[in-house]
């Protein structure tokens, strides 16, 4: 069976491939992905799959579904498909709806016995405002019993973990003045801002080794010889454990408050993403890498240890999920960069959305066919969120 699916993804290859260079070549970003999601949608709605355009409060979001026999595992097939603004897709979003859809319709028409359900989740602004995260609170995703998805990389491997992310937009106001003239009517809003900046540093040195803070003055205050009266910083906090970064944020709060005292200027704080980090799946790891090597997959490597943050692991804290990486550029190539970019409509590129479709085929049917596995997930699941 497997190497009848590997057939049927081939024989979509001239389509997969000329789609992920047209999205490729149109880049689209923070939800306004209306090029991308609708020759994604266009092309499983060709296929026979039942297909929602836009979910909840984003139009470029879909759900594609298709149901073989009652019962059996409703399999969660998940894409991106945002590029990143100034660098386009320097994170190789562009090869994962292809690669999910070459994976749908090979599983739909391979001739499976057994009874499942396909349910395709195209997904948003992963780069930005993270649909994932408001698509759960919408009601989405609780149709899968498994969520797969797909990534390029310099290493063909899966992931243990993420970082949890909370970002911050912080605005201070304060009270123009002349600065030489009359400085002590005004109140700086800039320096609260640099306050907290000075705080953060403080805080550093008080906080687990694997969190991370990073802030950045986000408006330019003015000139030198007027006292700003609105000062905006944005500031980005992780951790690999979401617990351990509510506590830093409440304490990065407490800080805003004390540069704003300390200022004698007023504040607005907005709270405005919230990625949580990922539960691994190992049994899921697993049986996907198995199917790497099954497929002569390059570069196959390790579980990552050093991970960014994704919206993916919202997801994952609700249901069994593992992303394979699949090596398309050299090992050790930063994502979010030229190298990715330039390498975007090679070769590898190409050979990487088929190799990627094959493994995530491959997996899934292991998933339909081998009897208890998914309930064998969802065991191993239940154990790691005790430890997330």
């Amino acid at each position: 069976m497997k190497d009848k699916l590997k057939q049927l993804i081939l024989d979509q290859s001239e389509r997969l491939l000329t789609m992920a260079d047209s999205i490729f070549d149109r880049p689209e970003y923070d939800g306004e992905e209306v090029f991308a999601s609708g020759l994604l949608e266009d092309y499983l709605e060709e296929n026979g799959f039942q297909v929602e355009r836009g979910l909840g409060s984003w139009p470029t979001a879909f759900r594609a579904v298709w149901k073989h026999g009652q019962g059996g595992p409703r399999i969660g097939l998940l894409c991106e498909y945002d590029a990143l603004r100034q660098l386009g897709h320097g994170c190789g979003h562009h090869m994962q709806g292809p690669c999910i859809c070459g994976t749908a319709v090979a599983l739909k028409n391979a001739g499976i016995e057994e009874p499942f359900e396909l349910v395709v989740y195209g997904t948003p602004a992963e780069e930005t405002r993270g649909s994932k995260i408001t698509l759960w609170e919408d009601g989405f995703f609780r149709d899968i019993d498994v969520a797969l998805m797909m990534h390029g990389g310099p290493d063909t491997c899966v992931d243990e973990k993420s970082l949890a992310l909370s970002n911050y937009t912080v605005t201070f106001h304060g009270k123009g003045a002349h600065a030489a003239l009359a400085p002590e009517k005004g109140r700086s809003a800039l320096d609260a801002l640099l306050l907290s900046f000075n705080a953060v540093e403080f805080l550093r040195e008080h906080v687990r080794e694997d969190t991370r803070m990073h802030y950045t003055v986000a408006e330019l205050p003015g000139p030198a010889n007027v006292v700003p009266n609105r000062a905006v910083g944005t500031f980005s906090l992780r951790s690999y454990s979401r617990e351990v970064l509510n506590d830093v944020c409440r304490r990065f709060e407490q800080i805003i408050q004390g540069a704003a005292l300390m200022a004698d200027v007023d504040y607005e704080i907005a709270r405005d993403k919230d990625l949580d980090n990922k539960v691994p799946c190992y049994t899921l790891n697993d049986v996907i890498m198995k199917n790497a090597e099954a497929c002569n997959a390059p570069g196959i490597a390790p579980p990552r240890k050093k991970t960014g943050s994704t919206d993916f692991g919202n997801i994952t804290n609700h249901i069994p999920g593992s992303c394979i990486r699949i090596q398309f550029v050299p090992k050790g190539t930063s994502s979010h960069s030229q190298e990715f970019v330039d390498a975007g409509k090679s070769e590898t590129a190409h050979r990487a959305i088929l190799t990627a479709a094959e493994i995530l085929a491959g997996t899934s049917y292991d998933l339909i066919a081998c009897k208890g596995l998914v309930q064998q997930l969802w065991a191993d699941f239940e154990e790691a969120k005790k430890n997330a």
